[in-house]
């Protein structure tokens, strides 16, 4: 989106309340392009000049309408999902209407007001259910809905798949839809908000004690700046200009470096002055830990909403190998990630008073890992047990 070819064009963002929808925004609208951000909730940062907030409902379709109001938006960015960790994972039927509903309100939007574009932000998830799936590319089958572990990857698949198959459909106005998806693997960044914090949070009620699974195993991340380039070169690439290449098309998105999750971790976890964990469990131990914390939370959550430790999509994400190619995103639209790492995420906790004190919390750790370890030791005698059985 050349601000010098386009200099007046208008685009859409929903979700644009969140992390990466206002960081995607903010990129936009230094381009000299009008942005509008459509959310549920305010973005926690101050709205630069010359960005229109919008709050409402992706599950409303006379929210929606009144964000396109007095502006010709020529792409659409729809990032706004919900479920994707901890206790939000839980809840289905919110999951339901806001990843599939929503996403159906937003193609219909798109066609009453003649949107020519519109990018689709997916997840790996939508093939990956907890196989081991190395360098991966966009071939790959969607995972069938009844193996996916989780109701987030089911509707985020069922999601995707409507948005490509929108690909090439007519205008109420003129012309056509273009659509395309981009799977990002986890977003990192300074001020991210949904992961990064639960783990600092973990480390300093020092519930982080081990880690688990293959100390081989791979995953990738993003970086949100990487994540907002892709976005950017994906709208320009569903334009006449550049032939349309990513119309109707997925792309795998990350940093394009595999590694050991819990080892992409250590330099927040070491750089916050908190020593690394040297036990490693099995695999199988945290997934039924996770299967428990779940079970708990079915039977608890109307009572008390707490947040679960782990769950068992998050397990398979963070314990099993599966990463993807990056080749189409480069040869289609242009991506090259670019080289980032932990250091900036350390200084901005570190910046808001986070980081260990020489013995400081040791004491009030003590209850807690005292509970963690007898919760494991039951979890391992019942492993144990069961394996007798049969």
């Amino acid at each position: 989106m050349d601000s010098q070819k386009s200099p007046k064009e208008s685009v859409l963002i929903t979700g644009g309340g969140g992390y990466f929808g206002f960081r995607l925004g903010c990129a936009l609208n230094q381009k000299g392009v009008h942005v509008i951000l459509f959310d549920i909730s305010t973005p926690a940062q101050t709205i630069p000049e010359g960005i229109k907030f919008v709050r409402g409902d992706i599950r409303r379709p006379s929210d929606i309408e009144r964000a396109f109001q007095d502006m010709d938006v020529t792409c659409v960015f729809h990032i706004a999902s919900y479920g994707m960790s901890g206790r939000e994972q839980l809840n289905q039927n919110l999951i339901a209407e806001v990843n599939v509903g929503g996403t159906d309100n937003i193609l219909q939007a798109c066609r009453e007001r003649g949107v020519p574009r519109l990018v689709y932000t997916s997840t790996f998830n939508v093939v990956f259910g907890g196989q081991v799936i190395r360098n991966g590319d966009e071939s790959l089958p969607y995972l069938p809905l009844h193996l996916h572990p989780d109701h987030y990857s089911r509707t985020k698949s069922i999601a995707e798949k409507k948005v490509l198959e929108a690909n090439g459909t007519s205008l109420e106005s003129n012309g056509v839809l273009r659509t395309c998806a981009l799977r990002p693997a986890g977003i990192y960044g300074p001020g991210e908000q949904r992961h990064l914090p639960r783990i600092v949070s973990y480390v300093e009620r020092g519930l982080f004690k081990f880690v688990y699974g293959d100390p081989e195993s791979l995953v990738e991340f993003v970086h949100v700046d990487n994540l907002v380039q892709a976005h950017i070169l994906a709208a320009e690439a569903l334009k006449a200009d550049k032939g349309y290449i990513a119309s109707g098309q997925p792309y795998f998105i990350s940093d394009g470096r595999p590694v050991n999750n819990f080892e992409f971790f250590r330099p927040l976890v070491e750089g916050l002055g908190y020593p690394f964990p040297s036990i490693r469990l099995p695999l199988t131990v945290i997934y039924c830990l996770a299967f428990l914390t779940e079970m708990t939370h079915f039977i608890l959550g109307q009572l008390y909403n707490f947040q679960p430790f782990l769950t068992r999509t998050e397990v398979y994400k963070t314990g099993v190998t599966h990463y993807f190619s990056l080749e189409k995103a480069k040869k289609e639209l242009g991506y090259e990630a670019q080289p980032f790492d932990l250091q900036e995420v350390v200084k901005w906790f570190q910046d808001r008073g986070h980081g260990r004190s020489p013995g400081s919390r040791d004491s009030e750790c003590l209850i807690c890992n005292g509970l963690l370890v007898l919760l494991l030791v039951i979890i391992v005698t019942w492993l144990s047990f069961m394996n007798f059985s049969l």
